[in-house]
């Protein structure tokens, strides 16, 4: 392969100087005027893991709940799920390479994971709705094809889609047909499915009624789409549909969740069930107004609180071994923890934070729930979970375990399982309030949040930080846990821990405990501990 026209149509595509960038979790995030260069290196990435891996790749080209001046990418592994680790420090040293570096940093790669050069490859593109996305994902094309590879761009998809694109295609559409048409079908056969079983017992709440925060993104227009292929009786709202203003300006999951306030264009009446979803609809949040005007965010842990409720009873039905669990971080609220715990016997693990440690972790229970605090997340069945559940629902001869075990398959049909979707988590929330006749408020009752508080310690140097027990306790500065212990033990039901954070230089604390003015004080002495003992830039932290 003559690495030599790389180097050329790169010229096209120039390095700003100084710019170094990382790629994460997310992918590569920047203004979107310095990532043209990431775009054509990313292309050309793809197209040699999609021959190191023999199968098609995602490229997906969006910045998420970012501002709509900013863009990104994140590559998509064959089975829909995110980047392997060692091709993300590939797609590290490709993106900061300078230009001359280029052909030689390609060549390593080939033969570090002996690619084989004259295997096709294909690349699936998708793009959210900013302004910059097209630019971009031309760039990408010219990377996939300076290297001989052949792409399918889908256009305008939520990154939860294109993701499925992928693992349909890698599993030759046993996973389903490899087309938004396909998606849409295969989410409301089984919506629907599930629908009818709770058409006789409807509740009051006008339950099938739901208000929709866009955030002005992707997700107004895939709803648009699908709205054809709902039951009558479901009625969505759609508000911040990208005709007027901004994306994720004062609007989308994250906004509702940080400032835990209704976005701007929504007029909610109390007791109306509205959701959020963000900018490239993997993530939602749900949330309502009581009788007195108060304002109620359910947010992931509660989502995976429902849905892990919902499995579980259908799962005793069914009479099987299969057992259910879910993975949290260290900020899932400690009241949502001691319910599945005690309440529901289902048991909980803690990781990392960050969705590939959450995903990596539900791998390896028969059903796997995961979903962060801020509403992306997802359901996971193993292969011999789902070979199971499939045989029960066709051969079963006991009518109640053959329809827990159809609901069951109907509701592994309707969740995507290769990453947190917007539009799939909806629809399966939707179908569990309506076949457990739940009004919002009610699944709001199912445990109180203990109060909590989230604040940040800028730091000259944040790795300083070091954590064990999934980031739960800290192992540096010396006497920096003490200090936390010590602070814990005089407030009731509290903890808190700290962690760097993952993109600027700063320390993330949190605190909560059984008033909101205990959750603060602990929270602020808590910040004050990290910035004495970890090397706090400027003046200490006011209450």
């Amino acid at each position: 392969m003559d690495f030599g026209a790389v180097g050329k149509c790169s010229a096209r595509h120039p390095r700003p100087a100084g710019l170094s960038l990382q790629y994460g979790t997310a992918g590569f995030r920047s203004r979107a005027q310095c990532l043209d260069h990431v775009m054509f290196r990313m292309g050309a990435l793809a197209a040699l893991r999609s021959r190191a891996t023999a199968s098609a790749i995602g490229v997906m080209v969006t910045a998420s709940h970012n501002p709509e001046e900013d863009n990104g990418v994140k590559l998509i592994d064959p089975h829909g799920e995110m980047l392997h680790p060692l091709w993300e420090e590939y797609a590290t040293q490709l993106a900061n390479a300078e230009e001359q570096e280029l052909q030689k940093v390609m060549t390593e790669i080939c033969q570090k994971e002996a690619v084989d050069l004259h295997r096709d490859a294909l690349v699936f593109i998708g793009r959210d709705t900013r302004p910059s996305s097209m630019q971009l994902s031309q760039a990408v094309m010219d990377g996939i094809s300076v290297l001989g590879g052949q792409y399918r761009d889908y256009g305008l998809v939520t990154t939860p889609q294109l993701h499925y694109m992928v693992c349909c295609h890698n599993t030759q559409e046993q996973y389903g047909k490899a087309t938004v048409e396909g998606y849409y079908e295969k989410l409301s056969k089984a919506f629907i499915e599930l629908i009818k079983k709770a058409n006789s017992s409807s509740s009051g709440d006008s339950p099938r009624h739901l208000k929709i925060d866009c955030a002005n993104g992707i997700g107004a227009l895939k709803l648009m789409e699908m709205e054809r292929y709902f039951p009558q009786e479901v009625l969505i709202h759609l508000y911040n549909d990208g005709t007027s203003e901004k994306l994720n300006h004062l609007c989308g999951a994250d906004y509702v969740k940080v400032h835990q306030k209704p976005p701007r264009g929504l007029d909610m009446k109390p007791n109306e069930r509205c959701c959020s979803f963000d900018g490239d609809a993997d993530r939602i949040v749900y949330y309502y107004k009581d009788t007195d005007d108060r304002f109620h965010l359910i947010d992931g842990d509660k989502i995976a609180t429902l849905i892990s409720i919902f499995l579980k009873e259908l799962l005793v039905k069914v009479e099987e071994t299969l057992k259910v669990a879910v993975v949290q971080t260290a900020y899932a609220n400690g009241s949502s923890t001691r319910y599945l715990e005690e309440i529901m016997k289902v048991p909980v693990h803690c990781v990392k934070t960050g969705v590939k440690h959450l995903h990596h972790k539900a791998q390896e229970f028969d059903v796997g729930v995961y979903f962060e605090a801020n509403g992306h997340g997802t359901v996971l069945f193993s292969k011999a979970a789902e070979t199971k559940i499939r045989q029960l629902a066709k051969e079963e001869k006991d009518d109640e375990r053959r329809e827990a075990a159809k609901m069951l398959e109907n509701m592994i049909d309707l969740i995507n399982q290769t990453v947190g979707d917007a539009i799939a988590d909806m629809l399966v929330i939707e179908a569990i309030l309506a076949l457990k006749g739940l009004t919002v408020q009610q699944w709001d009752d199912i445990y109180t949040d203990l109060p909590n508080r989230l604040l940040k310690v800028q730091a000259s140097y944040r790795q300083v930080i070091g954590t064990t027990d999934a980031e739960r306790r800290a192992t540096t500065p010396p006497g920096l846990q003490e200090s936390i212990d010590a602070l814990v033990k005089k407030r009731r039901a509290a903890r808190a821990f700290v962690r760097p954070s993952g993109t600027e230089d700063a320390v993330r604390v949190y605190a909560e405990a059984d008033t909101q003015e205990a959750a603060d004080a602990l929270a602020h002495e808590v910040s004050l501990a990290v910035h004495h003992l970890a090397g706090g830039v400027g003046a200490p932290p006011q209450p």
